[in-house]
């Protein structure tokens, strides 16, 4: 039986839209049904825009159905209105989060866990007592204080190997955690009982219009949109390219492999998440933990692992010597998009307002993606978001631009 609030639904199911009801024309786009663009439709649901989401596999198929969903603030040092911008979204998304599992009665797998860094290093213990002074200033938010605490063991038992930190080991209380795939299931519910929003699943967009407002998919149909946020991972990067009459070669963006794994280990879900060298280490709500990841520019098997991971994984055992007997559930790889100016790439250019940027967040998307879906919204909505520089697609463009010069 189909959802009564949103025959566009199945029950039980992923929402799927069915091929006859697809609108021939709809007020709001959205190209992509990973983290970014399902943040973008719960926030057009509810400021009831007539939204049409298009994904062309299923819903978080791509990087944002992988196994990690570190939360992992910036250092905070040089503070900078990117760092604030990051620093308001983690400390944001523990409410955006409850305020969906209380209305769906999912979980996300939320935990503000905090994050420990072995220190392997000496003059890394200088560096990290300066940011511990840095966090005081600049981890505030309203009365609640975040600290970047120094020792000289793991903060801790038996979790965190002593020798990884010859130097000490740095407990940050800001860092938090979440499961991608749950995640994902919580946003696609909450867009089940939509009343403004559809979701069409298997469907590709093949080219966008934005001056005349066109999008034709896979399927051969057209849909004619007022605006359309791109949001489909490393896709969206020759989609807007060719949408903005951009030079073949210019590059946006590039797709970066990573690969990751999901131990069963039976880990207290209260560890805190370990951070070392490009190693992450993440224990998740059900006892598991997840270890990555790599970050692969040239690649040539974009959806298999390899020594790479297995290396990875021996590291993690090293770190955390009680991971060394744990099974592993799932290897994963998947493709992830980096923006030409590595920041998340939102927003408009002048001349094409109705083609909305809404990608990038390399490493950083399940943090910032709720605020990032704002600000493109905003977009939607004629206002201008108060969005880093480094943030704006046309800033992006510009550099693309001038790397294409280059060549």
């Amino acid at each position: 039986m189909a959802n009564a609030d949103n025959p566009a639904f199945e029950q039980g199911q992923s929402p799927r839209l069915a091929v006859s009801t697809l609108p021939g024309s709809i007020p709001l786009l959205i190209v992509g049904g990973g983290i970014m663009g399902l943040w973008a439709a719960v926030k057009a649901e509810r400021l009831g825009i007539d939204t049409l989401l298009v994904e062309a596999e299923q819903l978080g198929s791509g990087a944002s159905g992988g196994l990690l969903g570190a939360l992992m603030p910036h250092m905070p040092d040089r503070w900078s209105d990117k760092k604030q911008f990051q620093f308001d979204a983690l400390v944001a998304l523990e409410t955006e989060i409850a305020e969906l599992e209380a209305d769906t009665g999912l979980s996300a797998g939320y935990r503000r866990c905090g994050r420990i860094i072995p220190l392997p290093k000496p003059h890394l213990r200088g560096i990290a007592e300066r940011h511990e002074r840095d966090a005081g200033e600049n981890w505030v938010s309203g009365e609640r204080q975040f600290h970047w605490h120094v020792g000289d063991r793991p903060s801790v038992l038996e979790w965190v190997d002593d020798a990884a930190g010859q130097a000490g080991f740095v407990l940050d209380t800001l860092a938090a955690r979440v499961s991608p795939r749950a995640m994902i299931a919580l946003l696609s519910a909450f867009l089940r009982k939509a009343h403004h929003v559809r979701v069409a699943e298997q469907r590709r967009v093949v080219s966008l219009d934005p001056q005349a407002g066109r999008a034709v998919l896979s399927s051969g149909e057209e849909i004619v949109f007022g605006h359309a946020i791109v949001a489909n991972g490393h896709g969206s990067f020759p989609l807007i390219r060719d949408a903005l009459g951009l030079e073949t070669g210019v590059a946006l963006g590039q797709a970066v492999k990573g690969q990751a794994a999901l131990l069963d280990a039976t880990v207290d879900p209260a560890m805190p998440v370990v951070f070392l060298n490009g190693l992450y280490i993440v224990p998740h709500e059900d006892g598991t933990v997840a270890i990555g990841s790599t970050s692969e520019d040239c690649f040539s098997a974009p959806f298999s692992t390899d020594e790479k991971l297995e290396k990875l994984l021996a590291e993690a055992c090293a770190v955390v010597p009680s991971l060394a007997h744990a099974s592993v559930l799932e290897r994963w790889a998947g493709l992830r998009p980096k923006a030409v100016g590595r920041d998340p790439m939102v927003g408009s250019v002048a001349g094409c307002p109705k083609l909305v940027a809404l990608s990038g967040g390399f490493k950083v998307s399940f943090g910032l993606a709720h605020f990032l879906a704002d600000a493109a919204l905003q977009t939607v909505c004629g206002e201008t978001p108060d969005l880093p520089v480094g943030f704006r697609l046309q800033q992006h463009v510009n550099i693309a631009v001038t790397d294409f010069g280059k060549c």
